[in-house]
């Protein structure tokens, strides 16, 4: 039983990728080239229509996207992993939560940052780019003070750790000289323990090197 995750090295897929790996699944990753604007060529708008990275194909053939209900999928298939709180409990809420918080939150401003001018026609879109950095700055404050350290939540080691590493990790997006000022020492730490991590250790290394 073989899932195909659609995405490219540094996208969105590194998240859904950390966990099939963490997760001990069986899958292959199909390069969908941002670069090349592969995601928007018809082969890949069968699969998703909306052009966004990543999708998932599972074993039964149903694909899935969005990044939070790959995640949120995948842990429902594999839940000797522990991937969440135990379901029912207070934990499991708050996971819900603020995963929630960054897919709403920040993962919109994630695309405007980088890719202003696809949101105006006469306008500047290099203020627009900064508008979207400070708030996906002022959001990571946020997820940055509620973090519980080692891992985000006190319950230990979840799919939200995944999810807010690959955040913390998006240079480009958030501004290489804010994130080199050491605001958010929570999420670097734990990002840093995301992919040591021994399943995702490789997959954290081809998709933002050391």
């Amino acid at each position: 039983m073989t899932y195909i995750l659609y995405g490219d090295k540094g996208s969105g897929a590194f998240s859904a990728e950390a966990v099939l790996a963490e997760a001990g699944a069986q899958y292959e990753f199909e390069i969908v080239s941002l670069d090349r604007n592969e995601q928007r060529e018809p082969a890949f708008l069968a699969i998703n229509p909306s052009g966004k990275l990543p999708a998932l194909r599972l074993p039964e053939g149903e694909i899935v996207t969005e990044s939070l209900a790959i995640l949120l999928t995948l842990a429902d298939h594999f839940p000797n992993a522990r991937l969440l709180p135990p379901q029912g409990g207070a934990a499991r809420t708050q996971a819900y939560r603020w995963l929630a918080f960054m897919a709403s939150e920040i993962y919109p401003m994630v695309e405007i940052s980088d890719y202003p001018e696809r949101f105006v026609t006469n306008g500047d879109a290099e203020a627009l780019r900064q508008k979207a950095r400070e708030r996906i700055r002022e959001r990571l404050l946020i997820v940055e003070r509620m973090c519980d350290g080692p891992w985000f939540m006190a319950s230990g080691f979840s799919i939200i750790d995944i999810y807010a590493a690959m955040f913390s990790r998006w240079r480009g997006s958030i501004g290489k000289d804010w994130l080199a000022e050491g605001h958010i020492p929570k999420l670097t730490a734990l990002a840093a323990a995301v992919s040591q991590r021994r399943a995702i250790a490789p997959v954290w290394a081809r998709h933002f090197g050391s």
